[in-house]
Order: structure tokens, then C-alpha cells, then sequence
């Protein structure tokens, strides 16, 4: 591995660890962010002419922690005045286990909006790009950078603490710690934008934040069902890629390349969930996860029901276009399609799912309509591929 190569490695794998850990040393979110880039952009000008240091995570901290004390020293009148996060003592702090898992529930507190404390999350404890927030929310960059620019800012007015939330404060925040950690699994498991399809590094970072959330609430069984659905789908992430990088379809996965001892995992979590009363969001999404990984004939017929509840209590129109694909499955292509109908649904699956369910039903002038608008809104090079490749097989077949 080359100095290029390791910086961008170190930045993929240490940049939300590292930031955290920044944060609640220096109690400053843009000190610790502007200290940390500095840093990495000296590893890109130092490591190719110095070699790769044998622990590039503990060089890149030291550097920034470095930068980070020489601003102070510049800004010590100024830095004086300014508002700090507040920490806590090392031996309370040390109950949550991870530096990220703190500050994952500081930005959680209730005294920010709820798109605020998302948008935190992302940034500061997954290590998301502003660029990549912004198309998670479907929102411009500018209004992004914005948005996490009055967050911190209010988190620092706020006094905000960085410490494990009292009893009584984890239920309140729960929902929105889960979702977070449901949406960089979301971003690891099917990238938005970029040459890759799977970013397997950061779907398990978001399952290890999983667990360590689920070790502050060990009976929680939203943390359970979220668990079981984020390993199950992991479990297939080298078998949804080819050698090459291209899209592999689930029916045309290799399943050998499963990840077996993991689905066994995710299953034992759903058995934990057996007596639930009321299956939650993320339990309906796993219990359709588990029904993916059983051997075939797979069952739509059932995953359409399961759809149909999830649709019922959320009205996503993302589970109205998997309902859809379900029920065409099941057998009915032309029942899939009708419910398409009226959707709104921004990117590239909609058309992309229209298109396919077009050409089953034998209409394929309006597929081809239907894959040339998914190619123009597909992000990744992968999905981009795979419609071209399925153009192209469409307009041959039908002569178009």
C-alpha cells in the first residue's frame, strides 16, 4: 500500500473515531473538525516522503491534537469567551465505551431540532461528507452546511454535555440514535452517490454502534430488531457486488458467498423478538430481511404482507415501491405496477423499478422511457452500469 493509499485508507476507517475523540478533548466541534483536515492534509504531503507511520491513527491524532493546541494559543484571548461543550470526568465518561457512542447521544439532545441532531450524527460520529448528509435528506450541499453550521453553534450555546444520558433521557433519544445509526448502515449498504455500490466499512460501523448502544439498554427490543435487520443484510454485501464492482441482483447471487455464521446471528435476534406483542418498523424490516435469507423458493406471497403492515404503519413510499416489487414477484406484475401509480419518490429507483415491471408486461417502448430517466438519476457507476446493461437488453429484444 502506497502513502496514497494509506491516507485515504486511514481517512475511510479513523476520521469519525478520531473526530470524536477530538471533540471531547478540545469541547470545540469546528476546532476539532478543522484540526483533524489539517492533519490529514499533512499526512498526504508528509507520508509519501517519510513512509507510512506504523500506527497512522495515533500520527493523525497527534498532529491534529498539535494544530488544534497552537490555534488555542493564537486565539487565547478569544478562546476564553467562547462557549464550551461541557465534559465530564474521565472516570464518569467511561461508562459508554466508545468516544463515539457519546457524542452520538449529545447530538441526540432534545434542545436541538430533530434534523439537527440527525445531521450531528452523520457528520461527527459516522464521518459522513456534508455531500453525502445533503443527498441522504434530499437537500442542496449549501443548505446542509448551513444546517450543521447552526447546530453546532447551538450545541455550543446549549452547553450541551458530552456524557451518557441519564435513565430517564435514553428512551427520549432512542428513536433518534437508532435512526441514525439505521442511515449510515442505509449509506453502507447502498451508497448514494460514487464509483462504489457497497461501503461494507461504514454498514459495520453503523452494527457495532448497534451493539454498543444495545449494551446501555441490554431489553430494548427496538435495538434488537434493528441489530437482526442491519446483520442480515450485511451478511450478503460480498455476493451484491461482482469482482468487477458491477450490481449482482439477489436471485442472481452467488449465496455460498453469504455470510452464514452472520445470518445465523440475525435470526437468533429475531427469536429473542418471538414475543414481542406488536412487531416494530425495524422488526417488520427484518423479519423480510430473514425471509431473503432463507434457501429458495422465497416467499413473496408473505413478504408482500409484511410490506403491506410496514407500509400501513410508516406510508414511506420507498415500502410502497418494495410492496410493489414484492406483489410482482408474487406473480402480478401488472398489480405492482398500478401501485406505482401517483408515487413520489426522488432518484433512480422508481423509474428503475417501472421499467422492469414494464417489460414483463410486454410494454417495452415505455420501459426504455423508463430506464433512460433512471440513468439520468442514478448516482453510482454500478447502478448505472446495470441500466445500461438492461437497456440494452430491452431495445434488443424488442427491436426498438
Amino acid at each position: 500500500m502506497n502513502a496514497e493509499q494509506a491516507v485515504e485508507q486511514a481517512y475511510r476507517d479513523e476520521w469519525s473515531r478520531l473526530l470524536a475523540l477530538l471533540v471531547t478533548r478540545l469541547r470545540r466541534f469546528d476546532l476539532a473538525e478543522d484540526s483533524l483536515q489539517d492533519a490529514f492534509e499533512a499526512a498526504a504531503r508528509v507520508w509519501p516522503a517519510d513512509g507510512v507511520p506504523a500506527r497512522p491513527a495515533a500520527w493523525l491524532f497527534t498532529a491534529a491534537h498539535r494544530r488544534a493546541l497552537d490555534r488555542i494559543r493564537r486565539e487565547a484571548a478569544d478562546a476564553r469567551r467562547l462557549p464550551l461543550l461541557i465534559t465530564e470526568p474521565a472516570e464518569v465518561v467511561e461508562e459508554i465505551p466508545d468516544e463515539r457512542l457519546r457524542l452520538l447521544f449529545a447530538c441526540c439532545h432534545p434542545a436541538l431540532k430533530p434534523e439537527a441532531r440527525a445531521a450531528l450524527m452523520l457528520r461527527f460520529v459516522a464521518g459522513l461528507t456534508t455531500a453525502e448528509i445533503a443527498r441522504l435528506f434530499v437537500v442542496s450541499e449549501p443548505t446542509m452546511a448551513a444546517r450543521l453550521t447552526r447546530a453546532k453553534a447551538k450545541m455550543a450555546v446549549a452547553g450541551i454535555p458530552l456524557r451518557k444520558p441519564s435513565a430517564e433521557d435514553l428512551p427520549e433519544r432512542l428513536d433518534v440514535v437508532l435512526k441514525v445509526i439505521y442511515l449510515v448502515f442505509t449509506e453502507g449498504y447502498r451508497a448514494t452517490a460514487g464509483p462504489s455500490l457497497v461501503r461494507p466499512e461504514l454498514a459495520g460501523e453503523a452494527i457495532r454502534l448497534g451493539y454498543l448502544t444495545g449494551q446501555l439498554l441490554p431489553e430494548e427490543p427496538k435495538i434488537a430488531a434493528l441489530l437482526a435487520l442491519m446483520v442480515l443484510q450485511h451478511a450478503r454485501r460480498d455476493a451484491r457486488v461482482d469482482a468487477d464492482g458491477a450490481l449482482v441482483l439477489l436471485p442472481d447471487q452467488d449465496r455460498g458467498r453469504w455470510h452464514r455464521d452472520e445470518i445465523a446471528r440475525g435470526l437468533a435476534l429475531l427469536d429473542v423478538l418471538e414475543a414481542a406483542p406488536m412487531p416494530g418498523e425495524y422488526h417488520l424490516q427484518a423479519l423480510i430481511a430473514a425471509e431473503h435469507a432463507k434457501p429458495p423458493p422465497t416467499d413473496w406471497p408473505r413478504i408482500a404482507r409484511l410490506y403491506a403492515e410496514l407500509e400501513r404503519r410508516t406510508g414511506s413510499p420507498v415500502v410502497r415501491l418494495n410492496r410493489a416489487v414484492a406483489i410482482a414477484e408474487s406473480g402480478s406484475p401488472e398489480a405492482g405496477l398500478a401501485l406505482l401509480d401517483g408515487l413520489k419518490l426522488g432518484g433512480h429507483l422508481l423509474p428503475a423499478v417501472r421499467a422492469e415491471l414494464l417489460t414483463r408486461l410486454g410494454r417495452s417502448s415505455e420501459a426504455v422511457e423508463a430506464f433512460d430517466q433512471a440513468l439520468a438519476l442514478a448516482r453510482t457507476e454500478p447502478e448505472r452500469a446495470h441500466l445500461r446493461r438492461r437497456l440494452d437488453v430491452v431495445t434488443k429484444e424488442s427491436g426498438l
